[in-house]
């Protein structure tokens, strides 16, 4: 793919999500197990694009290391689950590894963390006697390169190693587990590294067999009748993410090691299922990813440990296409192979660094029901001052063809032009004011400032939008989008 193709990306909601701010991060995951994937310098240059602070490969490619190089990006590097049996056998073989695959890198590539194996327990539980030692052994071969103060050793697990994660406060590890994970422990302790922990919150959600609300999954508020409490610390948890973190604090503890830092190499949320996985849609995949990126920048810890921030890598990057299972399984990536964004990801204002606070947009509630959107929109498409022509197929905001998207761009280019003249955002409750910028790629939403409204504050939902409007037949017919699927996610109990 071109290089231009992909740096035309430049404007995904990407950028800013991924921003660094006092010292909390959300990275992202790169896999390679993609048909005609981009060569190594266009990935690295839609990470640059974007203000991606850190990423995380699953094995240590050449061609990605160097076009690393020179960019400050913090990287991740894996030692793959066929390569752990050999490394954890062998000190030389180790020491080999970290020859060719980091010390031929540093400094130039900004290597931080080796994540050895993946989900090593849980999916190649016969190489578990080896996991510390491998670790032990890349450890001390960074120690003889003067690289162990600078790199990080440490093993990506399954939440899946906690058998009853609710309430976190009487989580343990599974007893199977106990003495490599005591030694892993003893390991991340002695060697100041962090436990690297793949959690998912669509998958306790889609498990859970109702149990847990989707709005708990994806980090939106629960009502005061359906709050998550554990009965045991009286904490309050108000996403499911955090009880999954809570969770592994919790189990770190009952071994009697004092906090070690937890960094979640894996969570995220599928855009795309099979017929009997209606949770994995785009919207539920936009919401939670959005919403994981303003938690975490936020700076604040889980109940058990506030001040300790939940440092993330969304996964992933790019759809990977060629994974077998499930079709959800192919549809994670915020990216499509050809480099098209996914769906919008926006990013808080007050978060970002260059953010203006006082622009402000007209979009979709992200819980509005689709029926309310499409006659909204159709109003809105309607009315003469409104321009619906970039959200037609083929046009810069067309894509991702839903009516969360669609319904954004007509609402707030209705919001932005006829404000003044006491046009309003609310569309019969389907709209709302936000500070977060809406737009993607080469889709740029119009923005307005709160100093030209009601007097330079920040106008009240309330009293915004045509709220009985939707009967009126619209000039124009938006197509309806193509892809609509279902909610999500996690762990509960009603007070």
């Amino acid at each position: 793919m071109m290089l231009g193709k992909w740096l035309a990306i430049e404007l995904l909601l990407l950028v800013g999500m991924f921003y660094n701010v006092l010292g909390a991060f959300v990275g992202v995951n790169i896999g390679t197990d993609v048909s005609n994937l981009p060569e190594a310098s266009s990935l690295v240059a839609i990470v640059k694009a974007n203000q991606i602070t850190h990423v995380r490969l699953y094995d240590a490619d050449a061609h990605m290391l160097n076009a690393l190089s020179n960019t400050g990006i913090e990287v991740v590097v894996g030692v793959t689950n066929d390569e752990v049996l050999g490394i954890g056998q062998s000190p030389s073989t180790a020491a080999t590894w970290i020859n060719k695959n980091v010390v031929a890198y540093v400094p130039s590539t900004n290597i931080t963390a080796v994540a050895v194996g993946s989900e090593v327990l849980t999916s190649i539980p016969h190489a578990a006697p080896v996991l510390v030692p491998a670790m032990n052994n890349l450890h001390k071969a960074l120690v003889a390169s003067n690289l162990n103060f600078q790199i990080k050793v440490s093993a990506p697990q399954s939440l899946d190693i906690i058998p009853r994660p609710f309430p976190p406060s009487t989580a343990t590890f599974n007893s199977t587990w106990n003495s490599t994970i005591y030694q892993m422990l003893q390991f991340l302790k002695n060697t100041n590294s962090y436990f690297m922990l793949n959690a998912y919150p669509y998958y306790g959600y889609t498990n859970g067999e109702g149990i847990f609300p989707i709005d708990y999954a994806l980090f939106r508020p629960l009502p005061s009748v359906k709050q998550i409490v554990d009965p045991n610390t009286l904490f309050h948890y108000e996403s499911m993410l955090d009880a999954m973190v809570d969770a592994t604090y919790y189990s770190v503890e009952a071994l009697n090691f004092t906090v070690i830092p937890i960094v979640v190499t894996e969570t995220g949320w599928p855009w795309l299922g099979g017929a009997n996985e209606p949770d994995a849609t785009v919207e539920n995949a936009k919401t939670f990813n959005g919403n994981l990126i303003r938690r975490v920048l936020n700076n604040s810890g889980p109940p058990s440990q506030p001040d300790i921030p939940i440092n993330s890598y969304i996964y992933e990057l790019l759809n990977e296409d060629k994974r077998p299972g499930p079709v959800s399984e192919r549809n994670w990536g915020v990216l499509l192979n050809n480099g098209t964004p996914v769906y919008p990801l926006a990013w808080s204002t007050s978060l970002q660094a260059s953010g203006n606070s006082s622009t402000v947009f007209c979009v979709a509630k992200g819980d509005a029901d689709s029926d309310d959107l499409e006659r909204g929109l159709n109003w809105a498409c309607g009315q003469i001052q409104v321009n619906c022509t970039p959200i037609q197929e083929g046009q810069p905001c067309y894509s991702p063809n839903t009516y969360q998207n669609h319904a954004s761009y007509a609402f707030n280019d209705y919001y932005q032009k006829m404000h003044s003249s006491g046009g309003t955002c609310d569309f019969s409750g389907t709209a709302t004011i936000t500070n977060v910028d809406p737009s993607y790629g080469s889709c740029i939403f119009t923005g307005s400032t709160n100093s030209s409204i009601n007097g330079g504050t920040t106008p009240s939902t309330s009293a915004l939008g045509p709220s009985s409007l939707f009967s009126r037949s619209p000039a124009l017919q938006v197509p309806g989008p193509g892809i609509i699927v279902p909610a999500m996610f996690l762990i509960l109990i009603s007070l």
